[in-house]
């Protein structure tokens, strides 16, 4: 399945070394994460070396050189949602689902991470789930917001 993924986001950017970030973005977005065979085959289709690869995917965060779960999990503890309860929340799903941050479930469901700012700090306290928002939540309901992801 990687070189399927790999060699059609290659041709959807016609192979051109600028779209290197852009690539890797999709790439990501369907396997989860950046397996080490993954880079190793667009290092060779793109001719651009290795450890530029590693590079890019451990200096963004958006990048993850380990495998994910199912659904990313980002629990905001910038300023506004610290301040409105955001590290009760992060306890909370930690205790739920019997993980620290950076870690995946046991059965690869959610991988959990903390992140300084989501940016709308209007519905502080807030968690990511993929792309969903979920704001001014209490530990409770961000733990009932879990539900819907199977």
């Amino acid at each position: 399945m990687s070189v399927e993924v790999v060699n059609g986001v290659l041709a959807k950017y016609d192979f051109n070394r600028s779209s290197l970030i852009g690539m890797l973005q999709d790439i990501q977005r369907e396997l989860k994460w950046l397996p080490e065979e993954v880079l190793r085959m667009v290092s060779w289709r793109l001719d651009v070396p290795l450890t530029q690869l590693y590079a890019i995917g451990s200096f963004y965060r958006a990048f993850s050189l380990k495998p994910r779960g199912r659904h990313l999990l980002n629990v905001c503890l910038g300023t506004a949602c610290h301040v409105r309860g955001s590290v009760a929340i992060e306890q909370a799903l930690e205790k739920e689902l019997k993980i620290l941050p950076g870690d995946t479930t046991r059965d690869d469901r959610f991988t959990m991470e903390v992140v300084r700012c989501v940016g709308c700090c209007g519905l502080a306290p807030v968690i990511v789930i993929d792309e969903n928002f979920h704001g001014k939540l209490a530990p409770a309901d961000a733990v009932k917001a879990l539900e819907s992801y199977k």
